[in-house]
């Protein structure tokens, strides 16, 4: 493709050379440059792009894009510049790849809770009235049924356009995808008219060095998506929705488990079915019919009421809805793993207070007769988040068992220090097992009927890190190895 062509939706100063030459590829990493590409310098938190020009052009590059002014660039390489990389680097991959996002239904879901479950939702429940799907978020990437992995949330705009051509090319119709304040700030979906956008809650994360300067910002930041889709669907229970629908240009759609909504859920009830956990529900308005789900807690019907309205305005029958509801199942999520129909094994991605608090909430709504918590702090990060954590599970739990979650370069014996801190606060009780199986194992081994044991921090992932090296480790099977050995 011509360089005039990867352009065209761009604002652009030609400072040097023609735009008429054929580019092999864009690249914005210069540990893949290739002959005949453009090298676009982005300026990040750490490492500005900038600098690698040299490189860029000894590696075959045949032209720049840059935000900075530039000297000493060779006559024969062309260079443009822009007012910022980030932003052209989306409008460029957009028409390198063929402007896919124009072929797909797009659905951008933004918020602090809930993204990475309702894709799963919508996904389901898409796919249950036979169109294929694709997915972007936390957990990797979705297209059908073959996983891609990814490096952020929301992946570089780049990326994010040559997994829509995938989509397109493997026959999805829908794209559904997590987009997180963060990728917003930085321009990954600059330019794209997401088909809908949705808000499902807020509260204060992602706050500090190289993330947001305050809740203001990142407020500011979710509030781009509704600037970029055509509907929004949003959560009129949230205190900050007008907030985050400031300076919106999109139609607005609500829903709620409280009052009044153009799709309302009420006559909620928990239910417990053996080592299952559920809940029933009403909704009415946009779709009336009653609702089963086997994903526990109030914001999974929050999760469930944004599907539901989502795919009856996709077109999806109500039938084909409830069937998607009902299998869905999203790894790390208030996971319930299969162990025993006298007490409950969950896994959940909880790693911070606000989610310990979220979670542990969800479930003391079904009564167990112990809550028995799996835990620990993962190294390399925020001591504060530790004591925090371990002050709310001190107060809620029967039990905790402190353990390894990514321990990284820190001495486990220092993470956990840290989160006795915070259970001393609670007068929290606690045994320590430093083996995270070990751990798991003596839960199941002393569980009375009716407990649960719920597994925090670790969710989807599949690995412990040590050192710099991650060691294979996923709670299912360590769950299914265990039964096995307990013959359970």
């Amino acid at each position: 493709m011509k360089l005039s062509q990867i352009l065209e939706n761009a604002e652009y100063t030609i400072v040097q050379g023609g735009i008429d030459a054929e580019i092999s590829d864009i690249i914005y990493d210069s540990r893949k440059l290739v002959t005949g590409c453009v090298f676009v310098c982005m300026v990040g938190a750490v490492v500005d792009g900038h600098s690698f020009i040299p490189e860029a052009i000894e590696k075959g590059a045949i032209a720049v894009v840059v935000e900075k002014d530039v000297e000493n660039i060779p006559a024969n390489i062309t260079v443009i510049k822009v007012t910022s990389t980030r932003r052209a680097l989306a409008l460029m991959s957009a028409a390198f790849f063929g402007e896919p996002a124009k072929e797909l239904i797009t659905v951008g879901l933004t918020g602090t809770k809930g993204k990475t479950t309702t894709t799963y939702m919508i996904k389901s429940v898409l796919e249950s009235a036979g169109f294929k799907t694709g997915l972007i978020g936390t957990t990797g990437v979705l297209i059908g049924h073959e996983k891609l992995p990814t490096k952020n949330t929301t992946p570089e705009s780049y990326e994010l356009h040559k997994l829509f051509r995938q989509m397109v090319d493997k026959g999805c119709k829908y794209a559904v995808m997590e987009v997180s304040s963060q990728g917003l700030k930085l321009d990954r979906t600059a330019g794209i008219e997401f088909d809908f956008g949705v808000f499902t809650n807020l509260s204060p994360d992602h706050i500090g060095p190289h993330e947001h300067d305050s809740f203001e910002e990142y407020i500011d930041c979710k509030s781009m998506l509704f600037r970029q889709c055509k509907t929004a669907i949003v959560n009129a229970d949230d205190e900050h929705t007008n907030a985050v629908l400031k300076g919106h240009t999109c139609k607005v759609l609500t829903f709620s488990a409280k009052g009044q909504a153009d799709l309302k859920a009420s006559d909620i009830e928990f239910i417990k079915d053996g080592g299952n956990l559920g809940m029933r529900f009403n909704v009415s308005g946009k779709v009336n019919t009653p609702v089963v789900i086997y994903t526990p807690g109030l914001f999974s019907v929050y999760n469930s009421l944004v599907t539901i309205l989502c795919c009856a305005l996709l077109g999806a029958e109500t039938n084909a809805i409830l069937e998607g509801l009902l299998k869905v199942k999203v790894k790390g999520r208030v996971e319930i793993v299969p162990c025993s129909d006298d007490f409950s094994v969950i896994i959940d991605y909880a790693h911070n207070e606000v989610s310990t608090k979220s979670v542990l909430t969800t479930l003391m709504e079904y009564k167990p007769n112990r809550m028995i918590c799996v835990f620990g702090g993962g190294g390399n990060r925020s001591r504060m988040r530790r004591y925090d954590m371990g002050e709310v599970a001190g107060a809620m739990a029967d039990l905790c068992v402190l353990t390894e979650d990514n321990p990284r370069d820190e001495d486990l014996r220092q993470i956990n220090d840290d989160i006795k801190i915070g259970l001393a606060k609670s007068n929290g009780k606690y045994i320590e097992i430093d083996d995270r199986k070990e751990a798991i194992k003596y839960c199941i081994q002393n569980a009375q009927k009716g407990d649960m044991i719920v597994l925090l921090g670790k969710g989807h992932q599949t690995y412990q890190e040590r050192k710099g090296v991650k060691y294979h480790f996923d709670e299912r099977e360590a769950v299914a190895q265990i039964k096995e050995e307990l013959g359970i």
